[in-house]
């Protein structure tokens, strides 16, 4: 497509796209080929050196990235600290789990240092979950950058807007449609499961009612004994397991072979058996034959939510440290 010179633009057009920042600079591939062209090389070098020390890293930093973009857009709001008048997302009940904010800081240094204020840590937060993913064998995909940091956290949209562990298919399509996401985003972008851990609190109630007995019927019996050996009670916050046992630091389809099984960790795991499309998927590729088809709908879905909400052009700030505002 022919560039248009501003020259041959009429002065009030100049104004109107000026007025309009997500008219003038939507996120794009190469967006700092000028500004900042090592980029994705920078933050590369440090994710290998970051994933090399601490593998299980991957699912963390991965995980921030979805809880970033699920509240207000993928604006690294969730890397905010709270303030004297303010309670932000990072302090809302379900992320007081989330971890990596050190190595988000340490790579947004590396970036001050190389290109001073000009990358944001939302496209950092963007291109270091991408990164998690391929240094935990997972696929690759491209990132257009250009997104802009918020300047508002809170933890009150945080605890309304994330899609919670005990989510019913009804409630976390609702959820996800919110984002601009559908049924098969839903089902793929739960892959992400593969990697990570989580406490005994986000599944305890799967093991225990109020009198501590019954163990949710959707759930398979032996595996749920298991489960209990680990998570004693519906609020033991010392144990973690892993939400793709025996391959949790490793990107791949097993997660889903373990859901087919009604070994999923989480009640929203489980409900992914209860919907015609997203159980079809699920035994799908839980067979480990479609792991090529996996790896591509989980790349473009990816690409869809971190499309989420973005701020560019004008919008919002260009943080030089990623949780506090300028």
């Amino acid at each position: 497509m022919a560039t248009i010179s501003p020259l041959l633009l009429p002065l009030a057009l100049l104004a109107l796209l000026a007025a309009s920042s997500a008219a003038v600079a939507q996120l794009e591939i190469g967006f700092y080929s000028k500004t900042c062209p090592q980029v994705e090389e920078i933050v590369r070098e440090e994710m290998v050196k970051i994933i090399a020390a601490a593998p299980s890293l991957a699912g963390p930093l991965l995980r921030l990235h979805f809880h970033d973009c699920f509240v207000n857009g993928c604006d690294a709001s969730v890397l905010l600290e709270s303030t004297e008048g303010n309670v932000a997302e990072k302090d809302a009940k379900p992320n007081k789990s989330l971890r990596g904010f050190g190595s988000v800081e340490r790579v947004k240094a590396k970036l001050e240092a190389a290109c001073p204020g000009v990358v944001s840590c939302a496209d950092v937060l963007t291109l270091m979950s991408r990164d998690a993913v391929v240094l935990a064998k997972g696929p690759n995909w491209p990132v257009a950058l250009g997104r802009r940091d918020g300047k508002a956290s809170s933890a009150t949209e945080a605890s309304h807007e994330l899609p919670p562990a005990y989510g019913d298919i009804p409630l976390l399509v609702k959820i996800f449609a919110s984002k601009g996401l559908n049924l098969k985003d839903l089902v793929v972008l739960s892959g992400a499961h593969t990697l990570g851990t989580a406490h005994c609190p986000s599944y305890a109630d799967r093991l225990y009612n109020a009198t501590g007995t019954d163990v949710d019927p959707s759930l398979d019996s032996e595996y749920a004994d298991k489960l209990r050996l680990k998570c004693k009670s519906l609020d033991d916050q010392s144990m973690l397991s892993e939400m793709d046992p025996g391959s949790y630091k490793t990107f791949d389809s097993s997660y889903y072979g373990h859901v087919a099984k009604r070994r999923g960790l989480f009640r929203s795991d489980a409900a992914l058996l209860t919907d015609d499309t997203t159980r079809d998927y699920v035994q799908r590729v839980a067979t480990g034959k479609f792991d090529a088809e996996f790896f591509k709908d989980f790349s473009e879905s990816m690409i869809k939510m971190g499309n989420v909400g973005v701020l560019t052009g004008a919008e919002g700030e260009i943080r030089k440290k990623c949780h506090v505002l300028n």
